[in-house]
């Protein structure tokens, strides 16, 4: 069982995360948020691809759900720290951190098929 003890012991732990506050909950950032942690220390929030989030919750129904709202259905993922393990809860902050690390200088965005690209002038 996971603990918030946890749960901010490892997110500081990855590369370039910083902790704030945000509302009633407790925020865990590279270039943008990817992890809340609730006031009462329970539940977090995760950020996560949705094809990511489909997983998570279809395989550990009991320990991950989404988010009931419009942030839900952008991959926004409730975990219940009680119902996982430490190293379960370091994949999953380790999932939702990597999609939150900004891109290497000189790499190209990747855009999805309901993102459009940039358009070159004259194109």
């Amino acid at each position: 069982m996971a603990t918030a003890k946890d749960f901010r012991r490892i997110a500081l732990s990855l590369e370039g995360t910083t902790e704030g506050p945000h509302f009633d909950r407790t925020t865990f950032k590279v270039k943008r948020i990817y992890a809340t942690l609730a006031g009462d220390e329970k539940p977090a929030n995760l950020m996560f691809a949705t094809d990511e989030q489909a997983l998570k919750c279809a395989l550990a129904a009991e320990a991950f759900s989404v988010i009931p709202n419009a942030w839900g259905e952008r991959g926004a993922t409730t975990v219940k720290l009680s119902k996982v393990s430490v190293a379960e809860l370091h994949d999953a902050l380790t999932i939702a951190w990597k999609d939150a690390v900004p891109a290497k200088p000189g790499r190209r965005q990747k855009f999805s098929a309901k993102t459009p690209g940039r358009r070159r002038r004259g194109a």
